[in-house]
């Protein structure tokens, strides 16, 4: 049995970006060694999140309005008693959760046609990091 371990660093512009972080993860795959197991991909910060869906941009804006129509920017949380303003944030994370695990066969991501990994960031504009966990033989 194999372990392997790599951080991805992001520092968005923007406070919410969706970022495709699939290359990322396969060429970590690569250097694992790993050609069958399993590889989880978990942001390690509460404003943001992990998902995987198709890499289509009109999708990528109804999931952002979607979300934002649930969880809206705004002073209304009470989170924001603490001193900050990203209750919305803390949210977003959750609907779209922290993290995926992401089948390997073959040393491959054995995914669907249109899967991708995403990294969704809520509350950018700072350094954050995503695990990239690899586990198998």
């Amino acid at each position: 049995m194999k372990s392997y371990r790599e951080y991805l660093w992001f520092e968005t512009k923007n406070r919410r970006e969706y970022i495709n972080i699939t290359r990322d993860v396969e060429q970590a795959l690569r250097k694992s060694g790993v050609r069958e197991g399993l590889a989880l991909v978990s942001a390690m910060h509460i404003t943001a999140g992990v998902y995987v869906n198709d890499a289509e941009q009109g999708l990528i804006e109804d999931i952002d309005e979607w979300l934002d129509g649930i969880a809206p920017f705004g002073p209304d949380y009470r989170h924001h008693r603490t001193g900050e303003d990203n209750g919305d944030a803390h949210l977003k994370s959750m609907l779209v959760h922290h993290q995926v695990v992401c089948p390997i066969t073959d040393g491959e991501l054995d995914f669907g046609p249109w899967q991708q990994i995403y990294y969704a960031e809520f509350d950018g504009r700072r350094r954050k990091r995503v695990i990239v966990k690899i586990i198998g033989e």
